[in-house]
Parts: C-alpha cells; structure tokens; sequence
C-alpha cells in the first residue's frame, strides 16, 4: 500500500492542465445545441402539430398520440442529423443515479430491410426491468416488469460518450401496479399542486393570474482530487469518503483557498465541463473555490424546478465523466474529509406568476406587498408545522456527518428573514389590533405602505440557517451535495400547497362573515405569524445556545436518519401527501423503507471497508514499524548503552501497541453489533441498531488509527494523507 500511495503522488505530481478548446467565441452561440428545445422543435416539426404540444405543455394535458408520433418522427430526425445512433428513457430511480437503457434506431421492416425506425409509442412509454431498482416491497423480485413514461416539460438531449451519441429522452418510472418508482413523478404531483393552490390566492389580488411557475436555482459544491490520489484511497472508492486520516497542520483556518485564484488544472477541468453543460442548455453562470482546500462550487440561473432538478442530475453526471479526461476525481459525498467544510447543494425556492410577478419579491406598492406578505408568512407557517418532514425530505447517511458542523445548517429546522423583515413582522402582529373606521385607508392602517422601503438585499445573509429568505427567494441550504434535489422539492411544494389552501379556507370564512377581503387577509396573516414565531431565528444556529433555545421553543434536534425518517410516515405526513395525490400510502412506506435500507447498506460498506483497512493494512503496517523500533531498542542495549537513550522508544512501542490493541477490540466489537443488527428482521429496528451500535464503533477506531499515523515514519504509511489529498490540484 505505501508503495502504492507514492506512486499515485509521483503520477499526480507529473499532471499538466488539459487544453480545452470552444467550439465558438460566445457561449450564447452553443447554449442548448444538444438540446430539442422549442427551436429545434419548431424547425422539426410541422406547425400544427407543434401548436399542439406546447399547449399541452402549458395546459398540463396528456398529449395526443398523433402529436406524439409527429414528435417522434421530428426527435429522430434531429437526433440522427446530429450522430446519434441510439435513444434512451433516462430517468430517476430511488438509487439516487440516473439511469438509462439504450436501444438503437436501426429496425428491420416486415420484408427483412433495414430502416431507422422510432415511432411515438416507443416516445411515450418504455419497459424496463424493475425489478433489481428499490421499490420498498411494492414488488416482487421475481416480478420485473416497470413502465418509464414521456415527461414533455423536459426537453430530450443528446450525450456523447466515448465518441458514441444517444438521444436521451427525460421520463418519469412507474410500476407495473402504477406505483412511483423514481423522484421525477412525485415532484411533478407536488408542482401541479403547489400550482393550483397558489393560483388561487392569487385571485384575491389579481385575476389574470392563470398559472404559477415554481423556479429553482441549485448550487453545487465538491472537492476535486486527482485520480491517482483517489485510486489510492480504498474508503474514497468504496465509501465516497476517507474513513481514515489525521488532520494536516494547515486545512482551512487561513480562509486563504476561499474565492482564491482558481488553480490551472481545476480551471481547465471547470472550462471543460462548462462547455458540454452549455450544449446541454444547463446555464451555468458562477464558478468559485469554496472554503475547504480543493473545495468548489458551481451554480446555475434560475429554471423551472422540474427542468432544474434534471439539470442538477445531469450535471453530476457531466462533472464525473469530464473529469476522468483531466485525470480528477469530482467527489460529490456531503463529508469526504474530517474538520474541514462539507459539501451542501443550496436549493433556492421561489414561485412566479404568468403575468411576471415573483411571489416571494417585495413590491412597489402596498397592494403588491400584501400579496408578497401573504406568501411570504405562509412559506413560513408551512415550514413550521412540518418543519420535521421537511428535515426528513434531507435525510441520509451522508448528511448525517455534515449537518452542524463546519458551515454547514444544523439539524434543527429553523427560518432566517433578517433583522427588517423580521420587524415588519412583529409590526403586523401588533398593528393589525387597530380598529378600522369606514374610508380609512386599510393598508396605511395596517403599516403594509412601510414594506417598500424593504430593498432586495434588506439583511445581512445568515450561513448558518437551514431555511433562509435571501431576498426573493428562501434558501433550503440542508440539501446534502449528492442528494437529488427532488426529495426536498417535493416536499416543500406539498407543504406550502397545503398551508395556502388551509389559508384561503380561513380568509374565505371570515369573508363569509362580513370582513372586508384586505382586513380578513391580514387578519389570518396576523394569527399566522404569532403561531409560527417559534420557527424564526436570526441568530448563529452552531450555537449551544441556539440548541438550548430550540428546546425550549419545542423545536426538535433530530441528529440522525433513522430517526428523522420517522417523519415521513407519520399520520399528518400521510394525510398531507395523500391528501394532494402526491404519494399513495403504500408509495409513503415505500419509500420509507427504501431509504432506511440504503442507510444501513451505507452504514454497512463503511463498517466492513473501515474493518478490511484496519485490519489488513493499518494495524500490519503498526507491527512492521513497531518491529523496526524494537529491533532499534535492541541493537541500543547490545552496545551498552543505558535506558534513558531507548526509553522514548520503549514509550513509541506501548503506546502503538494500545492503539493497535484498541482497533483490534473496537473492530470486533462492531463486526459483532453488525451481526446482531443484521438478524433484526424489522427495517427500521435494524436502522437504529446500525446508527446507534454499529457506527457507534467509527470514530474510536478512526481516533486510534490517526494517533497511528503520526507515530508511524512516512515512509511507511499506505494511506495517501490529507495533506496529500487537499492541497495537490
């Protein structure tokens, strides 16, 4: 292994930047050139039939099947002008991947000749095999048949791999049974419903108002390494995180690698996979170093959540193959490196009307305010009665070791809206008491004319907060690196749609009674923002304090997956999503259950890989040097020299022995709980016994083995070292 680790170093020292050329001057000339977006459609197609699918788009209508077969024939014309050879269904399965199967254009016709053939059947619908995705018990093993379905809001592209070209076609997965198999479908329900819930408190201050368009913007954040480095690390390659590794005297505390000058090998891959991003029509605007040594981040122009969500899984899936080229390794995992900043994907919300008003952006006049507010206070109200839900939308075992430490939000759930807006709040709570006289001026009365004064960056940001107002959008910062955004979305959409309806519900009520529509908004508004109060926290979330607080106001500190996937299946979670249409019950459990079985097999591999480098390479590689040191003690005392010159060497030798003895007893220990874990046959018991016993053992192994590497020379360490890892580019 050491002989291994310096020569991946050798390798990685010899690593030139790549040349990357552009394919033209402005990236505004390649911007979606693999894409079957509406220009290409309308080049494609024939008038009418392109009339036909954009209003079906629009109108969130099944499209009809001669419109499909026009698609077809127009998508395949397209595809094959371009090199494209074969077509595939991607789509989203619950392994947190995309997938696809890819099957050619080339056909034989009934007399045996050869044709390229795709029809709008093959479009619309495909059958792959089901039955190895995780499904939660909604199948079989032996029952294989899936359905992945035409998703028209997201527009099909081409990907080049290998110099070979697929036409690659966005599509929901379903069961034989009908059931949701994958992210896509259920973020679609949620956005349907968000929409038509939102659609309808807008009524009360505009009436053209016909649709509500929910945007999202996904920054990412990674580490790069080189790929020699991590081929050297096996936790890195089975784990997507180091197990193992003593922290290096110099890490992040200079603050100096953060919105430093992009080192040339990162910048060449950064050029690279922008360019192939840009063809693809993911409009990546930022690129910086972040806070961590080879930590950076990337990050798009706002989009349609649906089209965002599929551009933040394509993107990865970019970064990954690009990287191979200049001889990096992206990696993705929440927490690959101990003590310095993990990786998150901030998820920025906002909804939009047709006729281009941002629902969440204060506006000019008090009229346009109210309405902001009444947004506003109800995203607020929504996240403070499932607040716990909304923590288990961003469970896993990989967010569990970023979530309040290092820059990122704690696990406690908690809204940012800065000091202003903050205090327009106290303000409504208490001016909304005053009594109103025929022909005052309501908004006057009520202090909603003080609202425009509130300018676009109004508050100092606040990184510590898993829920932030950032201006004209919230900022669900808890949404771990490698996570598909989905999750999260879908859970936001449902939440805030059913608080809105609950909210006309009450407005409508007191309109019934004789309230005057403004005085019965604010009224609900009022009520609304002294029972969420509890939710709001301005202050720093690492805080003990802020964990003290929290308590006190009620608000739960879920630490751990098991636990917080609790959440999900609870009464009012179920209600809420069945409610909607969203997720059927036994989808819910599903999914349940498929998420705390990918966080035991998580648990699982980290447990066995920690046990196979501890024991076949760590603790060898402590008796060789220790050895060496008692061969030394030895050859002291043969030529008479006296204790006092061996004695710090006899000290080296018991105290790597402890070490040694301690991994070895930890590594049994938990080898053992993973035995008793695995004969639990329920799901969940099996998930708490892995969180609370198996990896209780992780952190004494890992400190004994770090104390080991300090005492054992360099020369004979197998583990590429952190110094290694972060600071070679």
């Amino acid at each position: 292994m050491a002989i291994l680790r310096f020569k991946a170093l050798e390798l990685a020292d010899t690593r030139q930047p790549l040349p990357v050329f552009t394919s033209a001057e402005r990236r505004s000339d390649n911007f979606g050139k693999n894409v079957f977006n509406l220009d290409a459609m309308r080049a494609n197609m024939p008038g009418e039939y392109f009339k036909k699918l954009q209003n079906a788009i629009k109108q969130g209508a099944a499209v009809e099947r001669s419109v499909a077969d026009a698609v077809a024939a127009a998508m395949k014309t397209w595809a094959m002008a371009k090199g494209a050879t074969h077509y595939t269904h991607w789509f989203q399965p619950l392994t947190g991947s995309t997938a696809e199967k890819h099957d050619s254009f080339f056909d034989l016709n009934s007399d045996g000749r050869p044709i390229e053939n795709f029809k709008g059947s093959a479009l619309v619908q495909q059958e792959p095999d089901a039955s190895s995705f995780p499904n939660g018990g909604i199948r079989n093993t032996f029952e294989a048949r899936g359905y992945t379905a035409w998703d028209p809001t997201s527009p099909a592209f081409i990907i080049e791999t290998a110099g070979a070209k697929t036409l690659c076609i966005p599509t929901i997965f379903v069961a034989y049974t009908g059931e949701a198999l994958d992210y896509k479908a259920p973020l679609l329900k949620s956005l349907a419903a968000l929409e038509k819930a939102a659609v309808d408190v807008c009524q009360y201050f505009d009436k053209d108002v016909q649709r509500v368009n929910t945007t999202l913007g996904i920054e990412q954040e990674y580490f790069l390494v080189d790929k020699a480095l991590f081929n050297a690390r096996p936790d890195l390659v089975l784990t997507g995180r180091t197990l193992f590794g003593h922290a290096p005297a110099k890490g992040q505390q200079l603050e100096d690698h953060y919105f430093g000058s992009i080192p040339s090998r990162v910048h060449a891959f950064m050029l690279d996979f922008e360019e192939e991003a840009n063809k693809l029509g993911i409009p990546l605007r930022t690129r910086h170093n972040e806070v961590a040594p080879n930590q950076f981040e990337c990050a798009p122009t706002f989009e349609d959540a649906n089209l965002a969500v599929d551009h933040n899984q394509l993107l990865m899936d970019i970064m990954d193959r690009v990287a191979e080229k200049h001889d990096l390794k992206v990696l993705l995992h929440e927490k690959p490196f101990a003590g310095v900043n993990g990786s998150g994907k901030h998820n920025n919300w906002a909804m939009s009307t047709d006729t281009g008003v941002n629902l969440l952006a204060p506006g000019r006049k008090p009229k346009e305010n109210l309405q902001f507010l009444t947004f506003f206070i109800n995203v607020i109200k929504a996240v403070h009665t499932h607040g716990a839900l909304l923590r288990a939308s961003i469970a896993s075992a990989s967010n569990d070791h970023r979530l309040g430490a290092n820059e990122a939000p704690p696990a406690i759930m908690s809204v940012f809206v800065g000091s202003m807006l903050d205090s327009v709040l106290d303000e409504l709570e208490r001016t909304a008491k005053v009594p109103l006289d025929k022909g005052d001026n309501i908004y006057l009365k009520l202090g909603i004319d003080k609202i425009p004064a509130i300018l676009l960056d109004n508050t100092d940001r606040n990184r510590t907060s898993p829920f932030a107002f950032t201006g004209n959008k919230f900022e669900l910062r808890a949404v771990g690196s490698s996570a598909n955004c989905s999750s999260a979305m879908t859970t936001l959409n449902a939440v805030v749609a059913d608080q809105l309806i609950e909210f006309k519900k009450s407005v409508d009520e007191l309109i019934e009674q004789g309230k005057k529509k403004e005085v019965a908004i604010v009224d609900v508004l009022r009520e609304y923002v002294i029972s969420s109060k509890d939710i709001r926290f301005e202050g720093n979330g690492y805080s003990q304090e802020w964990e003290e607080e929290a308590a006190r106001r009620g608000l739960p500190n879920v630490r751990t997956t098991p636990q917080a996937l609790d959440a999900l299946v609870s009464a009012d979670a179920e209600a809420l999503f069945v409610r909607h249409g969203i997720f059927s019950t036994v989808e819910l459990h599903a999914r349940h259950e498929i998420l705390l079985e990918e966080y035991i097999k998580k648990i699982q591999i980290e447990g066995r890989t920690m046990g196979d480098l501890a024991i076949n390479h760590i603790i060898p590689t402590a008796v060789a040097y220790q050895t060496k040191l008692i061969e030394n003690v030895r050859g002291l005392r043969e030529l008479g020299l006296d204790d006092e010159h061996s004695q710090v060497t006899v000290d080296t030798i018991k105290a790597i022995s402890r070490h040694i003895s301690t991994i070895k007893t930890e590594v049994d220990a938990m080898t053992n709980s993973r035995k008793v874990a695995n004969k639990l046959e329920d799901t969940h018991a099996r998930a708490i016994a892995y969180c609370d016993t198996v990896k209780a053992h992780f952190d004494t192994i890992r400190r004994s083995t770090d104390k080991l590497e300090l005492m054992v020379a360099d020369e004979d360490w197998p583990l590429v070292k952190y110094r290694e890892l972060l600071f070679r580019h």
